[in-house]
């Protein structure tokens, strides 16, 4: 890399701080943390989403975490050196005015080290804002030709590329700090922006200059499965590349890189981890009614892609794991793959729109005609909630092409809902339940799409018309991410509708019957020990009930339950479905039964570093097994949540539409193409 190259890539990487800054004061201003600092430091304001506003969230209090963890093992020890913290990359934090106003460093004393212009940067908006001088006190600032900008009793802020370590161990001493005092070195999201080499020589640096200390760090990990690459892909249209992923993928590899460059012990977790593990149940439920919030998948996927790392030498802490292993946070690995299932993409060579949107719903109208309705996605080259229906037809064998249709007529505007059910009641009729058009308004009143075509048959000029179902002051569904199915009862079909949630509500045990014929809600006993409360599960029809599998729970918890509602004589009955080996908790998944087999396919799940294919359960035996999807033949990445299946039993073929999601700050994203799946291997099972 050139030096002009180098210059605009460091810029980039001095760009992302500006960009983490303003996170933290909205975070601040959100109630999620307590810090009337952030904005002081940073100019201007700007309101996050609830989904950035919680990674931030989680990231605070992860390392808010081993920072006090440090403080309680060396601060108000009369014998002890004075305690030092460093902070490597600190850019605009305000970690040193937080524990200065809290009482925190009587004991110790913050060291900051930055790129020259950051920090610059940085000491004059001290300098210039009464409130912060009179927290730190009495200071001076260092000439433009010293890397020493801020100088107070206990706070410095260095001006120094960190790739240049002797000139960093030299600065270092020259402002009093002492390499034998217990030190907590932090580096939040910055070793990653460093060349592997560069982070190597650093984490080697500190081991051997700091005999008793405490490194702290927070990065990104998993770069090869579909959020990851996402997540990479948005970082070098950034020009600020995340290093070293491949070399350190994972938890345990970090952990090593760390044992292996000198350092006694090292303890590793992910952001699921510390959020279930380490935070008491009434702050995560503080937190969680903060704001309205309904990107679930998307929350954790991030977290499972960000870690916290805590390396330690010396007698304080070589004996003490920063974050020591929780039985609250079992991991549940899948069982090993049985098979492989091959995907290919739907017609790409033909002419039509491409069905990019999720939180949708899908529907087979007929053996060649499938219509998707609703969710987020694109339209009319902006992102919205999708007003237009996609119809789904095959003309040949193989081949299938897409079509967009607006509705039509006098009946009720259909408005672009998301994570609603669309359930076949003829060739010609829909019925829609549920949905939501925010998090705080749920789209009420149930639906049905009428379809008129030509006198052909043909679907080139076909139309649909919306009209609502059911008494007009019908309020009995006003939730979503709930599921839809049909099931029998005295020799007539009803839909049973289960779990979601609603505005008030963020997990429902309660269930519905609808009786087809007369669209009437009516009430069929139910016995059994009611499960617990779900939403984003999955639902298919079997033996004249319903198969009921994962969700996430109350406590934002996925579920790895299989439920059967099991057709009785006087109504149904809840009964557990035994799976060996268990299967994996999971949620925003489909579900299929094919030939007396349970087919869950994709979703999210965080007690596994794998990556969600198919899991197969025999409805007979019980015994599951997991098959990969080879991806080889469709764009990647391929993100298999809040998207929608439609299995073809005739063909063994399973069709992918949609699905994607709002992917933290790194952008939306949206599957590009319809995939189809090869179940012909499935014929001998499990």
């Amino acid at each position: 890399m050139g030096p002009r190259s180098r210059k605009r890539q460091e810029g980039a990487v001095q760009s992302t701080n500006d960009s983490s800054a303003l996170s933290k004061s909205s975070l601040a201003a959100r109630g999620y943390v307590h810090d009337t600092f952030a904005s002081l430091l940073v100019p201007g304001t700007v309101r996050r989403a609830p989904l950035i506003h919680r990674g931030y969230y989680v990231r605070a209090r992860a390392v808010g975490h081993c920072i006090h963890s440090f403080l309680e093992r060396t601060c108000g020890v009369p014998s002890a050196r004075r305690a030092q913290i460093l902070s490597l990359g600190a850019g605009s934090d305000s970690l040193y005015f937080r524990l200065k106003s809290a009482g925190h460093l009587a004991w110790a004393a913050v060291w900051e080290v930055d790129y020259p212009n950051v920090a610059r940067r940085k000491a004059e908006r001290i300098r210039d804002t009464p409130e912060l001088c009179a927290i730190t006190g009495p200071f001076q600032s260092g000439d433009c030709a010293s890397a020493l900008c801020f100088e107070s009793l206990d706070y410095r802020i260095l001006g120094l590329d960190l790739r240049h370590l002797e000139r960093l161990d030299q600065a270092l001493a020259a402002t009093g700090l002492d390499a034998a005092a217990p030190t907590l070195l932090l580096a939040e999201a910055v070793l990653t922006y460093l060349e592997p080499d560069d982070s190597a020589t650093l984490i080697a640096w500190a081991a051997r200059r700091f005999p008793n200390g405490l490194f702290v760090i927070y990065e990104q990990m998993r770069p090869h499965d579909t959020f990851g690459q996402f997540m990479q892909q948005h970082f070098q249209q950034l020009n600020s590349p995340l290093h070293g992923l491949d070399r350190f993928p994972d938890v345990e590899s970090q952990e090593r890189r760390f044992l292996q460059a000198g350092w006694t012990a090292c303890s590793a977790i992910d952001m699921n981890e510390f959020y279930r593990c380490f935070l008491p149940a009434e702050e995560r439920q503080r937190m969680e009614n903060l704001e309205p919030f309904d990107e679930f998948e998307e929350w954790h996927l991030k977290c499972a892609h960000y870690f916290i790392l805590a390396a330690s030498r010396g007698d304080t802490f070589s004996k003490t794991l920063v974050f020591p292993s929780s039985e609250l946070f079992p991991r549940v690995e899948p069982a090993s793959t049985s098979g492989i299932l091959p995907a290919n993409v739907v017609s790409s060579d033909i002419q039509g729109p491409n069905l990019k949107r999720y939180g949708h719903a899908s529907v087979l109208l007929s053996p060649g005609l499938i219509l998707s309705g609703g969710g987020f996605g694109e339209q009319d080259g902006r992102h919205c909630r999708v007003s237009k229906f996609h119809l789904l037809s095959r003309y040949c064998d193989f081949e299938w092409k897409g079509k967009q249709v607006c509705s039509w007529g006098t009946g009720v505007q259909w408005d672009g809902r998301l994570y609603h059910t669309m359930t076949r009641l003829s060739d010609t009729q829909v019925l829609v339940l549920g949905g939501r058009l925010s998090p705080v308004t749920p789209a009420l009143g149930i639906l049905q799409l009428h379809f008129y075509r030509r006198e052909d048959n043909s679907t080139e000029d076909l139309n649909i018309k919306v009209t609502k179902s059911g008494p007009e002051e019908d309020s009995t569904l006003s939730c979503w991410r709930h599921s839809t199915t049909e099931v029998s009862y005295e020799n007539q079909k009803y839909l049973f509708v289960y779990g979601g949630r609603t505005v008030v509500k963020p997990v429902l045990s309660d269930w519905h019957f609808l009786h087809v014929q007369t669209m009437a809600w009516v009430r069929i006993p139910v016995k059994g020990e009611i499960p617990e409360g779900r939403h984003s599960h999955s639902a298919c029809s079997w033996q004249g009930g319903a198969l009921i599998a994962g969700g996430l729970g109350a406590s934002e918890e996925p579920l790895s339950s299989v439920l059967f509602l099991k057709p009785v004589t006087c109504g149904f009955l809840w009964e557990s479905v035994n799976i060996q080996p268990p299967i994996t908790p999971r949620y925003s998944h489909t579900a299929h039964v094919l030939n007396g087999k349970l087919l869950l396919v994709g979703g999210v799940w965080i007690h596994s570093s794998s990556v969600p294919g198919v899991t197969v359960i025999n409805l007979t035996t019980g015994m599951s097994s997991e098959y990969q999807i080879d991806t080889t033949y469709v764009p990647w990445p391929l993100m298999l949540h809040n998207h929608t299946s439609i299995l073809l039993p005739e063909e063994q073929q399973l069709l992918l539409l949609g699905g994607g999601g709002n992917c933290f700050s790194f952008g939306t994203y949206f599957n590009p193409d319809i995939v189809t799946l090869d179940l012909s291997s499935l014929s001998a099972g499990p």
